[in-house]
């Protein structure tokens, strides 16, 4: 599974199916959820006999969980085989422990079980190399390789043709570009591909040299020319698609969706919307519940440890901001001789002479946030997402780091992708917050369900192993 930070822009902007052969696409979606509701098909009918409902209902669930499935055609073989084991031990994990908790699981004999933990992923290897192999019919039946070209040499127009040169599945010939301005004024000087002329020189070439997809890679403020351009091209068969300006405005959730018959363009969304909302909050109550019965006698010592170690109450409820910006009471167990919650908040460092002997320790391993995982089950905070900060904090970082609020779009949670990225504890310089920041905003730009139990494996681990920055 690969989460990288940079470029994060780019990984939304050019993934649709509208520029993969319909076939191919299709194709890629449907593999996983088909692969994996087949193993338990055949496990079924290997130990049972017959499909009994508990096996039909596993199927259903898991279908939900892998569709659509993700783009794994153009990575190394290695990456291929590192991102499917490391999403199907995501899912098989969840499951199980779903099945343990809820009893379940012993609707499912242990042989199968096992026996379809280990062969599901070596089908699903089996399916993406085979689609491999069959991509370039799949690509023939779509008809004969589209003769393209890209109108606009800018960031986007560039990034648009490194992708189309790199992506072997997509059955488009990149003849070049059209642009107006001057050869010194354009940002790419050792440019691949050739300037076959200017705009007004377009509607000819693409009568001429039959043209099967032209991209417009337009600045917003060229409306003019473009409003003229679709006018001259009313006259050719090219099929059009407008490249937005991502790089002007940094996409968050970027869509397309409608209103009745009126198209509208999403730049920030939340992630959690529809089915994901309540995949989400659903995923939330079940483990928090989970987790919550667990470590109820960890809970009982912990609150008695802080109880001897200082004067004062157990539980420190602190104001932060939670969804939407609004006010919320986020638990914590007090590990200082004061509760800070006013106009200035001053953030914990090495050596606090505020903090006591025992509250160093939960700081140092996190213990002190788990009474927040009453607030998850109260649906005001969720187990991943961005780090609540003290609203003090807030009023003054929004006003320092553009984009800093755009965080409240989700619930605040215990831990976050910026936390099991060494983003945990003081932020003592601007930058360091800016990069917090950032890796917030990726995480509502990518967010899945599999993302959530990645940065929740990840984060025991941290957890175990310590982290300096917690003080």
């Amino acid at each position: 599974m690969r989460y990288r930070t940079a470029p994060p822009r780019l990984r939304r902007a050019f993934g649709v199916a509208i520029a993969r052969d319909n076939l191919l696409y299709i194709a890629e979606a449907l593999l996983d959820p088909l692969v994996v509701v087949f193993s338990v098909w055949m496990i079924a009918t290997m130990y049972e006999g017959s499909l009994h409902p508990p096996y039909l209902i596993l199927s259903v669930i898991l279908f939900s969980l892998t569709f659509p499935g993700s783009t794994k055609i153009n990575l190394s073989t290695g990456e291929v085989v590192s991102n499917t084991l490391v999403n199907w031990i995501l899912i098989a994990g969840l499951l199980i422990a779903f099945g343990m908790a809820t009893g379940y699981i012993s609707y499912f004999p242990t042989a199968a079980i096992v026996a379809w933990a280990w062969m599901t992923p070596i089908f699903m290897l089996m399916a993406i190399f085979g689609l491999r192999i069959i991509a370039p019919v799949l690509i023939k039946l779509q008809g004969p390789t589209k003769r393209t070209i890209i109108v606009g040499i800018n960031e986007q127009g560039l990034a648009l043709a490194e992708r189309l040169a790199d992506n072997n599945y997509i059955a488009a010939e990149l003849l070049g570009f059209f642009e107006d301005r001057s050869q010194d004024r354009i940002p790419a000087k050792d440019l691949k591909y050739p300037i076959l002329g200017s705009l007004d020189e377009i509607a000819s070439y693409v009568k001429e040299h039959r043209v099967n997809i032209i991209y417009l890679s337009l600045h917003m403020a060229s409306q003019p020319r473009i409003v003229r351009l679709l006018d001259e091209l009313k006259d050719t068969t090219a099929s059009i698609y407008f490249v937005p300006d991502i790089f002007l405005s940094d996409l968050i959730q970027g869509r397309i969706g409608q209103i009745d018959d009126i198209p509208v363009v999403a730049v920030c969304e939340t992630p959690f919307i529809g089915f994901n909302g309540l995949l989400k909050r659903l995923a939330d109550i079940v483990i928090s519940a989970i987790i919550l019965i667990m470590i109820s006698p960890l809970l009982l010592a912990i609150a008695v440890g802080v109880k001897l170690s200082s004067p004062g109450p157990v539980i420190f409820k602190q104001r932060r901001y939670g969804l939407y910006g609004e006010e919320i009471f986020v638990y914590k167990f007090r590990s200082m001789k004061v509760c800070e919650d006013g106009e200035a908040v001053t953030q914990a460092t090495k050596e606090d002479q505020r903090v006591t002997p025992f509250g160093a320790f939960i700081r140092k391993t996190s213990l002190d946030e788990l009474p927040q995982f009453l607030n998850v089950l109260q649906g005001r905070m969720s187990i991943v997402g961005p780090r609540p900060h003290a609203v003090a904090h807030n009023e003054m970082y929004r006003k320092l780091i553009t984009g800093y609020m755009v965080r409240h779009k989700v619930k605040p949670g215990i831990t976050g992708w910026a936390q099991v990225n060494g983003l945990r504890g003081e932020t003592e310089t601007l930058n360091k917050m800016k990069a917090r920041i950032d890796y917030d905003i990726d995480y509502l730009r990518n967010w899945s369900l599999k993302l959530d139990m990645y940065i929740i494996l990840k984060t025991v681990l941290v957890v175990f192993k310590g982290h300096d920055n917690a003080y």
